[in-house]
């Protein structure tokens, strides 16, 4: 289901007793703020699992820059894991992106959990990708991956600007 708004208090929810629930390399960056959520509730009516959307501009060395869905805050609380729970909300949530506009749609995620993001059409970019950091570009230190929404759009050779915070 999309999701109206996502409050604090479902956040606390979702990550209660996780420990770095997005992992080491994230914590020490900027976050942009995601536009759009779809959630999976379980039986007591509290999220299982949750994913997020923005669209945002990136530029790519030698071509015209263009806007992704940029994809994140994809999470499953630890009860609901090894249920295949990822791949509904993923279904969900690039659906929903799909009606947003833009052709292709991004994400930064840990290497380990590249599989799972191949497994619903991702690719990984192989050029490095900036995105801004404290005012600054920085090499987003993390795999960047990709795919398209509709149509045939490829991914431009070249590296990879966001403009503004990574999502």
């Amino acid at each position: 289901m999309e999701l109206a708004e996502l409050t604090g208090e479902e956040w606390t929810g979702l990550l209660a007793g996780e420990e770095r629930p997005w992992g080491a390399i994230p914590e020490g960056l900027q976050w942009r703020q995601k536009e759009r959520f779809v959630g999976l509730r379980a039986a007591d009516g509290r999220l299982a699992g949750i994913a997020g959307t923005v669209v945002a501009a990136v530029e790519v060395e030698g071509a015209a820059s263009f806007e992704v869905v940029g994809v994140g805050s994809v999470f499953v609380t630890r009860a609901a894991r090894g249920q295949g729970l990822v791949f509904t909300l993923l279904e969900r949530l690039l659906s929903l992106a799909a009606e947003l506009g833009p052709e292709r749609a991004m994400l930064f995620c840990r290497p380990e959990l590249a599989t799972i993001y191949r497994r619903v059409g991702f690719a990984e970019i192989g050029s490095p990708v900036q995105a801004e950091q404290q005012g600054r570009p920085v090499e987003v230190p993390m795999t960047a991956m990709w795919r398209v929404l509709h149509g045939q759009a490829g991914w431009p050779e070249g590296q990879v600007r966001v403009l503004g915070l990574p999502f």
